[in-house]
C-alpha cells in the first residue's frame, strides 16, 4: 500500500475482475509510538505513505469508473485521531488529520456524481493495530500493559468498552446504502463518547 503503481494495478485488477470498483474502503494501516525528537524519519515516511497517501491513491484510481457511472461510495476509516490527539504519535495524528481533510475535498469534488466519501473515526477497537502499540506504549509512558489499557486506551473512551469490528463495519454498510445517499464528506466518530468532551 506504499507503492503507488501497486496501488493502480489493484484497482484496475479489481475493475477487470470484478467489472467495476463501486465501493471502496480505505482502511489499510500501521502505527509507531515514540516522542516526536525521538520519531525514526522512515517510521513517519511510511504512517504518512500508509495511512494518509495510499487512500489518495486508490480514490484516485477508482473515482474515473465512478462518475462514469455516476454512482460509488468511498469510505476512509480514520480514527479519533483525526479529530484529537494523543502524544507519541505524531505520524499517525497527522496522516488522520490529513485523511479527513482528503475525504472532504473528494467529498465536494463529486458531489454531482452520485458519489460519496466519508470517514468513519474509531475509537480504540481490539484490532491487531492497537495491540501492537502496547508495548511501544508501556515502555514510552513506563506503564504496564493493564495500565495501558484503561489509563491510556480506554481512559479516552467515556464507555471503557473497545469499539467492535462488527460495529464499525455496520456504520461502514450503512454509509454505502442508498439511506445514506445525502451523508457527503462526513466524520462520523464511532468512539463510545471520546470526541465528544
Amino acid at each position: 500500500m506504499s507503492k503507488p503503481a501497486e496501488i493502480a494495478d489493484m484497482i484496475k485488477t479489481a475493475e477487470r475482475t470484478l467489472g467495476s470498483v463501486d465501493v471502496l474502503v480505505n482502511n489499510a494501516g500501521i502505527q509507531f509510538v515514540s516522542p516526536i525528537e525521538d520519531f525514526p524519519i522512515e517510521k513517519w515516511d511510511a504512517i504518512i505513505a500508509i495511512n494518509l497517501s495510499s487512500a489518495f491513491h486508490t480514490i484516485r484510481a477508482a473515482v474515473p469508473g465512478m462518475k462514469a457511472r455516476k454512482w460509488g461510495r468511498i469510505v476512509n476509516t480514520a480514527s479519533a485521531h483525526s479529530l484529537v490527539a494523543s502524544p507519541f504519535k505524531s505520524a499517525y495524528v497527522a496522516a488522520k488529520h490529513g485523511l479527513a481533510g482528503l475525504t472532504k475535498a473528494v467529498a465536494l469534488e463529486l458531489a454531482t456524481f452520485g458519489v460519496t466519501a466519508n470517514c468513519i473515526s474509531p475509537g480504540y477497537v481490539w484490532t491487531p493495530l492497537v495491540e501492537k502499540q502496547i508495548p511501544d506504549t508501556m515502555k514510552a509512558r513506563n506503564m504496564t500493559e493493564e495500565q495501558v489499557k484503561q489509563e491510556v486506551l480506554l481512559a479516552a473512551q467515556p464507555t471503557k468498552q473497545f469499539v467492535t469490528v462488527d460495529q464499525v463495519a455496520a456504520l461502514a454498510v450503512f454509509l454505502c446504502s442508498d439511506a445514506a445517499s445525502q451523508i457527503t464528506g462526513s466524520n462520523i466518530s464511532i468512539d463510545g463518547g471520546w470526541t465528544a468532551a
